[in-house]
């Protein structure tokens, strides 16, 4: 298949990199819990798949792809993918389509396999998902229990609530949309660990030698890199799946999310190795990319839990084996 982008889509993905390293450096993500929103607004990412009637851009999937490998790379917070992705076709027809598009309405999530909303807090508009049901939720009406979570800056919410407005839309094409989406954010952010080890391997010196001139050095980053460069495609190819609501459609996302979350996984693993303790200190910024990892690796479900779906869409439900 071939996944050539085109000017535009490049040229957007090039535009979002651009704000992202103007108004997304490391020390924002660290303090900060939504910068760079404004001006992802006025490039028009959070309108990328709301209709033109209600002020879109009314594009595809496909044209958010790349975008949202940027804002992986630069780890981006806030709820960006649950306000991008799933909200607009969560909230297919609704008046409300306009704010989402002029980044003036922030959405968070729960839906399909998440247990808890991200950024809830942040939220200007909550949907919950409630026995196959997507809920609106005004935050006024809602009660927010913080959860533990790995990444501090991507901080988990149980949710209640009283009072909702029933949705008239499918749950299933937002939660596919929206583990695309994440999946793609984990490419970028998978991107940015090897680049971020492999340029420390050629400074940090050993035995009077970089460490990346040592072969072991090597072939874990050859690894990272395969592992990359592998689930990217798969993630374009759901992408593309998404959009013209193919057949293969579910095992395509859940191919690209558990490679994806492997791959990310995988960087992170080695980047943490080949830096040693100092990773873990607050002296570098390492720590950002790898709890952003581990954190969306488990978002909408988790590499184990989309193997075994795959799995289960390639070979069939396995027979299941008594013991005499």
């Amino acid at each position: 298949m071939n996944f050539a982008f085109t000017d535009d889509q490049l040229a957007l993905a090039a535009a979002v990199r651009q704000v992202l390293a103007a108004h997304c450096p490391a020390e924002a993500v660290r303090n900060g819990r939504s910068p760079a929103w404004s001006q992802l607004a006025e490039i028009g990412l959070f309108g990328l798949l709301v209709p033109q009637e209600h002020d879109g851009l009314g594009l595809g999937l496909v044209d958010a792809v790349l975008p949202f490998e940027e804002t992986g790379r630069a780890a981006l917070p806030g709820p960006v993918a649950e306000t991008a992705v799933a909200a607009p076709l969560l909230l297919a027809g609704d008046p409300a389509l306009g704010k989402l598009a002029a980044g003036s309405l922030r959405v968070s999530v729960r839906i399909g396999d998440q247990a808890y909303a991200p950024d809830a807090d942040l939220a200007d508009l909550l949907i919950v998902e409630r026995e196959g049901v997507p809920y609106a939720v005004r935050p006024e009406a809602a009660r927010l229990t913080p959860q533990s979570g790995v990444d501090r800056t991507r901080p988990l919410f149980g949710v209640e609530f009283r009072d909702a407005t029933r949705l008239r839309t499918e749950v299933a094409p937002a939660v596919r949309a929206v583990t695309v989406a994440v999946a793609a954010q984990l490419v970028g952010a998978a991107r940015h660990l090897l680049d971020t080890t492999v340029g420390y391997a050629r400074t940090r010196r050993q035995f009077g030698a970089p460490i990346g001139s040592f072969q072991a050095v090597k072939h874990r980053l050859a690894e990272v890199a395969i592992a990359v460069e592998f689930a990217a495609p798969l993630v374009y190819a759901a992408a593309l799946a998404v959009d013209r609501r193919l057949p293969t459609v579910d095992r395509d996302v859940s191919a690209a999310k558990a490679a994806a979350g492997e791959a990310a996984e995988l960087a992170a693993g080695t980047a943490l190795q080949v830096h040693g303790a100092i990773g873990y200190t607050g002296e570098l910024d390492l720590g950002l990319w790898l709890a952003r990892v581990w954190s969306l690796s488990a978002a909408y479900g988790g590499p184990g839990l989309h193997r075994s779906r795959l799995r289960t869409a390639i070979l069939g439900t396995p027979e299941v084996r008594r013991w005499p």
